[in-house]
């Protein structure tokens, strides 16, 4: 309602007649929030019709008015009894009239003034006054309250911005004390209760007091809110004050026509959003991470995560595809170029190829290559991608604890990020690629999750397509990706894993498989990669097949190709010194290049013993060659197992001691060769562990061998599980096993009945150099590996031989027999060679 008043430099008003403002019934004006004092100028405003006219009838009148604060300030029209009785009486200088009726004022207070009498309430307040008169004394007391006032004053318009700078050259022109209090207590921050105490102070003398302590108390108020701006500006860190440099560069930046690079990177983001074509959730996400994005300060913590996870949104490709190349031949040649053999594999991929020529929307197939090392089962999968014109990523998944390794972490984590799945995708740049998933069978799992179960989703062709990773937080298709997997061992992959990929299985190679693709593939890429040519280095086949035989036993490829690269990187040495430009390695030469014969494929020696029956085994790296140990000793039926077997190898000991002793007799094996002696098996690599049930029938008969004091054949090797009852189990990996047994040059190998079927697997080569025995009961074993046989299968021959009825048929054939073999005593003549 007020501005500020002025200084107290016009007399004019103060010559009206004193005795006229006592005598005559003057208007009553209440003032809301402010205080007018006398001799100070004051802008007033009303907008009431009624004090509209009262300005009026005042001006016409040429009376002054009685200017009064009201105790209500949300009273609208105020009685005589809602106003403080001292005021102050005053002119009224100029006057302006606006359009929407309100009057705008200049007045200037008279004196102060008490109400006598309300004589009139409407339609506005009028009375009588009476003039107040003023204590004043100019003694030493009020000089010094009037020079520590000039002091505060000094201070106080240094600390308050509120204050006009002239307030102070006011202050010192004004000699009068009285007019002096007035005019620093209208320009004071004080509230309007505070302001009309000191209008109703009359003793000058007082009044400079109540002032003086007003004055000090608001500079303690301006102090105290100055040191905690100093403090607030000091304790401003980094981000804040490069939050204010970049406000100001961007508005220097806006000044020259120039956009920000905050501006840019937005508009960027935007147009990233518009072409990837994302599906609608995500689009919908980009969209909200955008705007919330341009809401930020850049120099924010949060400013970063948020960018980061819009660039991961708009570089993904949703709407990115390879064109498949669906040329059935072409694949093929490819396919054939890369790889030697894998028949199999290759079928399957060129089968895919032509439903997907047939059928576009098909979705991709999860295929799991299975083999040992080296087999090629990683470079097979960079082949496919070749062959179908496809973008290849790998990931080793070979000890993978955490389950965000697959489907990433929460945005909620401090350097969160995507899984390998989303990374990979974002790296191979199309949503079709060839996804090869490495060593899945060695995923392990702790207190993190299990990979295994995130994997679910991933291979899983009927939920795939709506894959959500953890930070992404949004759906991305995965069914147009061709998984492919490899392992070692389908032993360790989860079954609910194993259960949704097509298993391929890759066996090892064979001599000639490994010397065709020696010359085809490793020795060509070898002189590639070591400077040389054909010319500088020639190596003939019967030097490769000793190099395979002789210094490397493995179902795969990467010790062959250690041994050529060693040979080619010592001829490299010969051709850069110019002792020789052209060398031909031959058998001769190869222990020149790579030094003595580290295996020997001849173990003819090893049957020799008794006890020691070499049995065949099927490990991660592929088949191998188990010799199994058994010795007796003088002892109380104790069997004591080493070599690190596991559970179920050590039943398979424990039901092959339980058969002997059950059939010892018809085996002629006295019981007291069990009751008074200890039995120990062995396993050579005792820091191998070993497990797994085809070796039963090795070690049945290799207690056999010690108990009838018998070698096994020569050349002889075995695989099968027993049961209690003396059958046979049929086995797995018998095409590894047997490319051990090959390797080793084994001539027989012993294998159940029922493995008959998987005969078709083994490579010609194999079977032209390995003869492969059918058995059902471990009688058979004992037939072919000490050529004897039990009496029962004995008497069974005889009959068939003779052509007589079984005792099962006629009673009293089976009678007589019986009759007959009671007397007979039983020694070994009831065994027979066969």
């Amino acid at each position: 309602m007020s501005d500020r008043t002025g200084s107290p430099d016009s007399q004019s008003a103060l010559d009206i007649d004193r005795k006229k403002i006592v005598e005559t019934e003057l208007a009553v004006l209440p003032l809301k929030s402010a205080v007018v004092y006398p001799s100070l100028v004051m802008p007033l405003m009303v907008t009431e019709a009624r004090y509209a006219r009262l300005i009026d009838d005042a001006l016409m009148a040429g009376d002054p008015i009685v200017l009064v604060a009201q105790r209500d300030p949300e009273v609208e029209f105020p009685k005589g009894n809602e106003i403080f009785k001292v005021g102050t009486v005053g002119s009224i200088l100029k006057m302006l009239r606006f359009p929407d009726g309100s009057v705008r004022f200049l007045t200037q207070g008279i004196a102060r003034v008490k109400i006598k009498k309300i004589t009139q309430e409407e339609p506005y307040l009028k009375g009588y006054v009476n003039l107040v008169e003023e204590e004043t004394s100019r003694d030493v007391a009020e000089e010094a309250l009037v020079r520590n006032i000039h002091e505060q004053l000094k201070k106080i318009v240094q600390l308050a911005p509120y204050l006009p700078d002239d307030l102070q050259v006011s202050a010192m022109n004004t000699e009068d004390s009285s007019k002096l209090a007035d005019l620093i207590a209208s320009n004071l921050n004080i509230d309007t209760e505070q302001k009309q105490e000191i209008l109703e102070v009359f003793d000058v003398r007082e009044r400079l007091k109540r002032l003086t302590s007003l004055i000090t108390k608001e500079i303690e108020v301006l102090e105290m809110s100055k040191k905690i701006q100093t403090e607030a500006a000091s304790e401003m860190g980094k981000s804040q004050r490069e939050y204010i440099l970049r406000e100001q560069l961007k508005a220097i930046k806006r000044e020259l026509g120039e956009a920000d690079d905050q501006t840019m990177e937005l508009e960027e983001f935007q147009k990233k959003i518009d072409e990837a074509k994302m599906p609608e959730e995500a689009k919908e996400a980009a969209d909200k991470e955008l705007d919330r994005l341009s809401k930020m300060n850049p120099s924010a913590a949060e400013y970063t995560v948020s960018r980061t996870y819009l660039d991961w949104l708009v570089t993904l490709p949703w709407s990115i595809s390879t064109e498949d190349m669906l040329d059935i031949k072409k694949a093929q040649k490819i396919l054939d170029e890369d790889h030697y053999d894998l028949e199999k594999v290759k079928e399957r991929i060129l089968e895919y190829l032509a439903v997907r020529k047939l059928k576009s929307d098909l979705k991709g197939p999860i295929l799991c290559f299975l083999g040992p090392p080296g087999v090629g089962k990683t470079s097979l999968g960079r082949s496919i991608a070749r062959a179908m014109g496809r973008k290849f990523h790998r990931i080793s998944l070979g000890g993978v604890r955490d389950e965000a390794e697959i489907r990433g972490h929460r945005r909620t984590y401090i350097g969160a990020l995507p899984g390998r799945v989303i990374q990979g995708l974002r790296k191979a740049g199309s949503n079709n690629p060839i996804f090869m998933l490495d060593e899945i069978d060695k995923i392990g799992q702790d207190f993190r999750g299990d990979p295994a179960s995130a994997l679910l989703e991933v291979l899983d062709p009927e939920q795939n397509n709506s894959f959500s990773d953890h930070y992404l937080d949004v759906i991305f298709d995965l069914s147009k990706v061709m998984f492919i997997t490899t392992a070692n061992m389908v032993e360790t992959i989860p079954p609910v894993l194993l259960d949704r990929m097509e298993v391929i299985p890759l066996p090892g190679y064979t001599d000639m498989e490994k010397l065709a693709i020696a010359k085809k593939y490793l020795i060509p890429r070898n002189l590639m990669e070591h400077g040389l040519n054909s010319d500088n280095l020639a190596v003939k086949d019967a030097a490769i097949k000793k190099v395979i035989s002789d210094y490397t036993r493995e179902s795969g490829l990467r010790n062959l190709n250690r041994e050529i690269g060693s040979i080619c990187r010592k001829v490299a040495k010969s051709v850069a010194s110019g002792q020789e430009n052209r060398i031909k390695v031959d058998t001769n030469q190869v222990r020149k290049y790579l030094g003595p014969e580290r295996f020997i494929r001849e173990v003819s020696e090893k049957w020799a013993s008794v006890g020691v029956v070499p049995g065949l085994a099927y490990t991660s790296a592929g088949g191998d060659i188990l010799f199994i140990e058994a010795t007796k000793m003088p002892g109380k039926k104790m069997l004591e197992l080493t070599g690190q077997l596991g559970d179920v190898m050590k039943e398979s000991v424990k039901a092959a001691m339980s058969y002997l002793q059950a059939n010892a007799d018809k085996m002629g094996i006295p019981q007291k060769e069990f009751e008074t002696h200890n039995f120990h098996i062995h396993v050579p690599a005792g820091a191998t562990p070993k497990d797994g049930p085809s070796a039963g029938i090795t070690m049945c008969t290799a207690l056999a061998s010690v108990l009838l004091n018998k070698p096994v054949a020569p050349h002889l090797a075995m695989t099968g599980e027993i049961t209690l009852r003396g059958d046979i189990l049929p086995i797995g990996g018998l095409k590894q096993k047997a490319l051990a047994a090959y390797r080793a040059g084994i001539k027989k190998v012993l294998i159940p009945k029922k493995n008959e079927g998987d005969l078709e697997e083994i490579p010609k080569e194999i079977k032209s150099k390995v003869k492969f025995i059918f058995i059902e009961r471990v009688s058979d074993v004992f037939h072919h590996a000490f050529g004897i046989r039990m009496k029962d299968d004995q008497e069974k021959s005889t009959r068939e031989q003779a052509g007589k009825p079984s005792k099962k048929k006629i009673k009293t054939t089976g009678s007589k027999a019986r009759k007959k073999s009671v007397g007979r005593k039983k020694s070994k003549k009831e065994f027979r060679r066969g």
